[in-house]
């Protein structure tokens, strides 16, 4: 058996884990970037060149391991149709994906989270447009009411009421942003805190370099597309908050889905109130683990050898080729 994924997102750290564990390694995905994965950082064992290799990595035994641009580059029914075996719930794809049934499972979970509004004529106070998908912020934008929602709507295509099952659109909470990395084992049942990072996102982010005055005079619009990610470190008091968030939605989407196993990340904010809000789930590896290479804070009070979620993968991985249990943790 070979661990693979796709040559973007967390690659290297998924790659660098899996290696730490004895595995070969595989990366699939433009000729671009091999050298990124096979000579300045070679985690790659073998790389094959294309999306979706599909008979390669039959070929070569190989495991996915799932990332965000995974997903959004292949597309939801690509990935569930691949007969590659995939490390955890492929059911689990459309619930993350449809900005409604992940409502739904966060809201059968118990969770706080921010109001959406169904008619953007109802829009009363701040809210933040997110269309439907993993994008890493692409497309976000900022309303304030009605009209300049649908002024700023248009540049997404949105023109009438007919395009809104494309976009959600949220109660904008301000607070400090939290993403909460999660790994939760299938084998033993127990949920690991992985680590914890917010985003830095331009120029959401970056615009505070410019003073007030000279934002409204060149009228810059907000974007929150992702571009890194930072580590945080949760005052001791707040971390059972984000525990027991990541275990209600570990219990929820066994009834609704028949489990959730792996890593996931909560994306929410903390309040002024210390009241965690919960805007979404990423429910597989996030980008925001990658600061973590060498295990957080977090895992190095669980164990005591350098321990990044790539490698907590690689090592359930192993315990179920161990135990003869791969059947319960692949689909």
């Amino acid at each position: 058996m070979r661990v693979a994924t796709y040559a973007s997102h967390s690659a290297l750290q998924i790659l660098k884990g899996a290696k730490e564990e004895g595995f070969e390694t595989i990366a699939f995905g433009k000729a671009r970037v091999r050298p990124l994965y096979t000579k300045y950082f070679p985690v790659a064992d073998y790389f094959i060149e294309g999306s979706h290799p599909e008979e390669e990595l039959l070929e070569l035994e190989a495991v996915i391991i799932p990332t965000g641009s995974f997903v959004a580059h292949l597309g939801l029914e690509l990935v569930e149709r691949m007969s590659v075996p995939y490390y955890g719930n492929k059911e689990v794809l459309k619930w993350e994906s449809d900005r409604s049934l992940e409502r739904r499972w966060l809201e059968e979970a118990g969770l706080r989270l921010p109001r959406v509004y169904d008619d953007p004529d109802e829009v009363d106070r701040p809210v933040i447009v997110k269309p439907f998908g993993a994008g890493g912020g692409r497309g976000y934008f900022l309303a304030k009411s009605p009209e300049d929602f649908w002024r700023k709507a248009e540049k997404l295509g949105v023109k009438d009421k007919e395009d809104l099952s494309r976009i959600q659109i949220q109660e904008y909470v301000v607070g400090v942003p939290v993403y909460p990395h999660y790994f939760y084992s299938k084998l033993n049942g127990e949920l690991e805190l992985m680590s914890i990072d917010r985003r830095y996102e331009s120029n959401a982010d970056a615009i505070g370099r410019i003073p007030a005055k000279e934002q409204l005079d060149i009228e810059l619009a907000t974007n929150y597309t992702v571009i890194g990610n930072i580590p945080l470190v949760l005052r001791e008091s707040l971390l059972m908050d984000v525990i027991e968030a990541g275990e209600s939605v570990v219990e929820t989407a066994e009834k609704l889905m028949g489990g959730l196993w792996g890593p996931f990340c909560l994306e929410g904010v903390y309040t002024e109130e210390l009241e965690f809000v919960v805007f979404e789930i990423s429910a597989r590896i996030v980008a925001g683990t990658n600061p973590f290479v060498h295990g957080s804070p977090y895992s190095w009070l669980r164990y005591d050898f350098p321990v990044s979620t790539g490698r907590r993968i690689a090592m359930e991985l192993k315990e179920a080729l161990k135990e003869d249990r791969l059947d319960e943790v692949l689909t």
